[in-house]
């Protein structure tokens, strides 16, 4: 099993988590209750941050996720709080230490959970259902969860309801993965517990997540097992190479941007010029004679190569023309704007398989090897695919619902297949390699939900790869990088004015900002 690089920060799977607790007990005689007391204490402080009055109602399972919520209840009925306490069950079921804080509840004991119970809450912590848990919630766990959406704000805080708290995960949502296979709870933060879990970063889980609060419970550092999954911080930039006094345009990486058609050209001069403002030194656009005027007109630091082509669109005869420059880049972006001709299509497959150099598929160079994700996996050089759900969707032969439902496990599976790096877009863009190992960006970028993002994403991991970066390491350099871009811009003129354009012009500045 690889290790995670340490330019991301470890996300630990409910195996791997629940591994760390056993060694921190067993090994380094850390009692279960004391690293219960904290992880209460830490919920506790974060339910009255965010609720600073008012009651509370704290909604406990049976197991020790329960536990976690009787010691924040225990913890701010000390500090004056009215904490009504309801329990999933009989307080006779109740084992070990979650059975040991439900004795030490000051006040009224743990009663049981009717939903009106949560009418005029201030705040609901939701103790239900913890990191081990995955599937669809049973009753009566599930009808909890849905009371507390009923009286939640929702995890944007704009539904008018009560500020509901998750203990370590939202109850309902999958830890390892952010699936949900029947109700979720909605949250508007999850306190965690030691280190982040995948499943409150990726999609749905990330949605039911809100703020998330890491809090350190003294398990220390070292222990069992090797996470596979990881956020991609602001330090992944730094294994980026920059320009030195000896540089030249050569030497600052060689990229091909082979694309467009009739009606679609914005796209891979978008993909050019991104890779330009990323730190490419030169950059050559293969392009559709019929059409070069045009790149001709836009591409002012663009080489442009004609290739010959039928109304707009390629066709496979230009692919060895293609392969004769490629011998002089360091690496090819494919697909941008390229159209869905049967002409263009069979172009698209006969070069990726043929480029020698490293690739990255975008756009219609993806439809085109829809079904046929072995075809890459013979590939000697370094392969990126940037899908977003749908064109994942195509690949691997399913529906975007599908994808959307099983993020990670739709980019890992076709990682495998591609034998590629997945780079699936979104909120979370997940970038998985074939061992399994996979990281995931923090979001928050709204701003690049706009055309033509996609194809400067293409043209910056482009430029990452021209520079000899690994194939990983470049995709998850470029999706921070470019997600910084998007922020950058949008705090210029506001996220819904963004283009693509103004995306580009900031992608030197999002360098910059961690290089400074």
């Amino acid at each position: 099993m690889a290790s995670l690089p340490d330019w991301l920060d470890p996300l630990f799977d409910a195996a791997e988590q629940r591994a760390l607790d056993e060694w921190a007990i067993g090994d380094r005689g850390i009692a279960g209750l004391e690293l219960m007391e904290r992880a209460g204490a830490g919920l506790a402080d974060l339910v009255g941050e965010l609720a600073p009055s008012g009651r509370i109602v704290a909604v406990c399972g049976k197991g020790n996720n329960g536990g976690d919520g009787f010691v924040a209840a225990r913890l701010m009925r000390d500090r004056g709080r009215e904490v009504d306490v309801l329990l999933l069950g009989d307080v006779a079921e109740l084992r070990g230490d979650a059975r040991a804080n439900a004795e030490r509840l000051p006040g009224s004991p743990p009663g049981p959970f009717t939903p009106a119970a949560l009418d005029g809450a201030a705040a609901i912590i939701d103790a239900i259902l913890g990191t081990g848990f995955s599937g669809e919630p049973r009753e009566p766990a599930a009808g909890a969860i849905a009371a507390i959406n009923d009286a939640g704000a929702g995890a944007d805080g704009t539904g008018g309801g009560a500020c509901v708290v998750a203990c370590d995960v939202p109850s309902g949502v999958d830890a390892s993965t952010g699936e949900i296979a029947g109700a979720g709870v909605a949250a508007r933060a999850t306190a965690t517990f030691h280190a982040a879990k995948p499943g409150l970063w990726i999609d749905p889980g990330k949605a039911h997540a809100g703020e998330v609060r890491v809090i350190d419970i003294g398990i220390p550092d070292g222990g069992p097992g090797e996470p596979q999954v990881g956020l991609i911080p602001d330090r992944v930039t730094d294994g980026i190479p920059r320009r030195g006094r000896a540089s030249n345009k050569f030497a600052a990486g060689s990229v091909l941007v082979c694309g467009g058609s009739l009606g679609l050209t914005g796209a891979p001069c978008l993909a050019s010029e991104s890779s330009m403002r990323a730190g490419a030194g030169y950059v050559t656009a293969c392009v559709p004679a019929s059409l070069n005027v045009i790149f001709e007109s836009r591409l002012l630091e663009v080489m442009t190569v004609p290739l010959p082509d039928t109304g707009g669109s390629f066709e496979p005869w230009g692919v060895e023309k293609v392969l004769e420059r490629a011998d002089r880049v360091d690496a090819l972006v494919l697909g941008p704007g390229l159209g869905r001709a049967s002409g263009a299509q069979e172009f698209a497959l006969q070069l990726a398989r043929a480029a020698p150099v490293p690739l990255v598929l975008d756009a219609d160079g993806l439809n085109a090897h829809a079904g046929s994700l072995g075809l890459l996996a013979d590939r000697e050089a370094a392969t990126v695919l940037t899908p977003h759900a749908g064109e994942l969707a195509r690949l691997l032969e399913t529906d975007s619902q599908a994808i959307a439902a099983r993020r990670l496990q739709s980019a890992r599976r076709a990682a495998r297949e591609a034998q590629a790096i997945i780079v699936l877009k979104g909120d979370d863009t997940i970038v998985a390699a074939p061992d399994g190992r996979a990281g995931v960006n923090r979001g928050g970028a709204p701003a690049l939900a706009t055309a033509g993002t996609g194809d400067v994403l293409s043209g910056v991991i482009g430029a990452f790869l021209a520079k000899r970066m690994g194939a990983f390491h470049a995709a998850c350099a470029g999706v921070l990088v470019h997600a910084r871009a998007g922020q950058l811009a949008a705090q210029e003129i506001g996220p819904e004015g963004v283009i693509a354009s103004d995306v580009i012009a900031a992608l030197p500045r999002a360098l910059a900002a961690r290089a400074a």
